[in-house]
This record gives structure tokens, sequence and C-alpha cells, in this order.
């Protein structure tokens, strides 16, 4: 089992390079495909939703067949298809349908792991599996960087992203191979979704949920190489390097998060003081849009240090979650969580372009954007504020 969990977590990092890496394919993807940046928004927020999609089938197949069949098997037909599409990609439309495969392909890793977690592993644990789940993945962020960009210019995008689709089908395989699937619960209580959506104390957790990843994700997987490129003038190269130093950022948050409500005898607080700060940064952005670039630089790795919550509000809601119950509790949640990112990456291509305009400041339409995620994690925090704390 842990050579299975070592290769879902080579999924994940696979995931999470997907959901990043248009932001360094900016500039080549409009030069080659014709893709500017409202498409490859809405092909961006097209992987968030059809990931977000899959989680209810995921969570049913996680509790009846188990992760090994449903990882692998989602893995090799999404994110090996996906990959490939996207690779032999001619028009925006083509990134669009490979992303949201992709997204498919993606959906069950993490959550196979989440599984394996809940029903393996001790409750007072899970925040702390998660976390550590969530920043080695995280590498993959890291890999959607400096990296993509190097390999880019030595190989060419669509040789570097085929290669992709191959490691998708070998990891895949692999899963297959060594994942364990946790034992059946004898007389397991039967259960549906009704069973959670009528729980009082998720729906304080649902709207932060919905929104405490959308800045970190939307920013670092797209707008971050738009604005660098149009107010700061910066370089694929220069691109690259700040995004880079974003992902480090969020590795080194979501391992920080992971043992903080053991340490500080809290999870709630943890999760409202992280996303507090994160919104304060995103403020700060919205009302100074045009900073030194190593300032946009540190506030962009602020966001993507305390925007890195989502395992410890995992934790906070699958708390109240039963056992039997476990595998549609977490892909829900994560259905709320990655479904939010999906919603408010895609509304943010027509919200660029109602502002943005020949007579408008180039920084005008950023600072809307930043406002629009300061804002909507702010209305999160109110609703979380009723949230009853809980460890166990």
């Amino acid at each position: 089992m842990r050579l299975g969990l070592v290769l879902l977590c080579a999924g994940y990092i696979l995931s999470q390079f997907f959901r990043a890496f248009l932001a360094v394919l900016t500039r080549v993807l409009e030069r080659d495909v014709g893709a500017g940046p409202e498409d490859l928004a809405f092909a961006s927020g097209l992987w968030f939703l059809t990931f977000a999609a899959a989680q209810i089938p995921v969570g049913i197949a996680l509790d009846k067949v188990g992760p090994r069949r449903t990882a692998a098997v989602l893995l090799a037909v999404g994110g090996g298809g996906g990959a490939a599409m996207f690779a032999l990609a001619t028009t925006p439309l083509h990134i669009s349908l490979a992303m949201g495969l992709i997204g498919i392909g993606c959906s069950p890793v993490l959550m196979a792991s989440y599984f394996i977690f809940a029903r393996m592993y001790q409750p007072a644990m899970f925040a702390t599996l998660g976390a550590m789940m969530i920043g080695v993945g995280s590498l993959g962020n890291l890999a959607g960087t400096a990296p993509l960009a190097w390999a880019v210019v030595a190989l060419g995008w669509r040789e570097t992203i085929g290669g992709l689709a191959v490691l998708s089908l070998i990891l895949a395989a692999g899963i297959w191979l060594t994942v364990k699937d946790p034992p059946r619960i004898d007389g397991a209580q039967k259960g549906s979704l009704l069973d959670l959506v009528k729980m009082p104390a998720l729906w304080l957790i649902f709207p932060l949920l919905m929104v405490n990843y959308a800045p970190a994700a939307g920013l670092r997987g797209l707008w971050v190489g738009p604005y660098l490129a149009d107010v700061h003038g910066a370089t694929e190269a220069l691109i690259g390097t700040a995004t880079l130093v974003m992902g480090l950022a969020m590795v080194f948050g979501a391992f920080a998060y992971g043992p903080l409500d053991r340490i500080l005898g809290t999870r709630k607080w943890v999760i409202f003081g992280g996303n507090a700060l994160c919104a304060l940064a995103l403020a700060v952005l919205a009302i100074w849009p045009l900073p030194g670039l190593v300032a946009a630089v540190i506030l962009f790795a602020v966001i993507g240090f305390f925007g890195m919550s989502f395992p410890m509000i995992m934790a906070h809601g699958r708390s109240f979650v039963p056992p039997h119950l476990a595998g549609r509790g977490i892909t829900f949640m994560n259905l709320i969580s990655i479904g939010g990112v999906g919603v408010m990456q895609v509304a943010t291509g027509p919200l660029y372009r109602s502002v943005a305009g020949p007579d408008v400041p180039v920084t005008q339409p950023y600072a809307v954007l930043f406002g629009f995620f300061a804002l909507l994690l702010l209305a999160g925090l109110v609703v979380y504020l009723f949230c009853r704390d809980r460890l166990d």
C-alpha cells in the first residue's frame, strides 16, 4: 500500500500540473492555436468544472468498487487521452475539450488517497495526512512553472504535453497494480448524498469551501501570466520564475497548515485566520494593482501560502461525516471546492473582458479581478464564523 500511495501522490502531482500549466503557455498557445486569455480562462474553468462534476460518480465508485479501479481507469482514459488531445490541438476548442477530459482523468486521484486516509487511519491524522498529500502533490504546481518553460523551449510544447500523456498511462498502470482497496465495512448502513445535504453543520462550511481555493488556483493557474506580461512587461522566462515562487509558497503553505489544528487545538480559527490574511493580500492588489514587480510577486506568494487551507477545511467537514459515507462525503466536499474554482475561473474571463478596453488603464481589469476574489473570500468567512469548531 505504501507504493500505491506513492503512485497516487505521483498522480496528484500530475493533477496539480494540469490545473496550473496554462499560465506559462499563454503566449505560445496564442501564437500557435489562437487561444487568447479569455479562451484559456474558459479552458481552465472547464478543467475544474469537469473535475467537479465527476466527484459524485467518483464518490459512489470509491464506496462501491474502491480506489484502485476508480483512480486507475479514469487517469488512463481522461488524463492520458486528454493530454494526447491537447498535444494535437489546432484550435481553442480543442484546448478546451482536452482540458475538460483531463479534468475527468484527474478527478479521482486525490480523493482515492483521502478515502484511504479516512478509512484506514485515525481521524486526528486526517488533516496532517491530507496536507502532506497536498504539499507533495503541489510539486506538480512547481513543474508547471519554470521547468515547463524550459521544457517548452528545449522540446516544444506539443512534445512536452505528449510525453505527459504517456506518463499518465504509466502511472495509471502502476496504481492498478499496487493500490489495495480498504476492507468493506461489515453491515454498513445505507446512505446517500441526501444524508450529507441534511447536515446543518456542513452548510456553514460549504461557502468558504467553495471560495477558499479559488484565488490561489485562479491566479496561479492562469491570471498571473497575463497580469505580469501586460502590467510589468514580463517575458515567458520571468513569468515562469514568478509562478515558481508562488508555487513554492503554495507547497510550504500546505505543509504549514497540516499540523496546526493539533498544535493550536483548533481547526476553525486556523482556517479563519489564514483565509483572512489571503483576503487582505488580494485587497492590497485590488487597491494597488501596480506595485513593483517584486512586491507583486511577494503578494502572489502570500496568496498562495495562505490560500492552501483546503485540506484543513476538508478535515473540518469530514469530522461531521459518518464512516459509511466517507467516499461520498469527501468527494462531495471536493466537488463544492473544485466546482467553485471552475465557476469563478469561467466567470473571470467575461469579467476581464467587460472591464478591459483601449481607453481603460491596463491595470484596471486586474484590479477588478483581485477585488472579486477578495470579496468572495470575505463572504465565505462571514458564514464560516457561525460554524462549530471540531477536532475529532
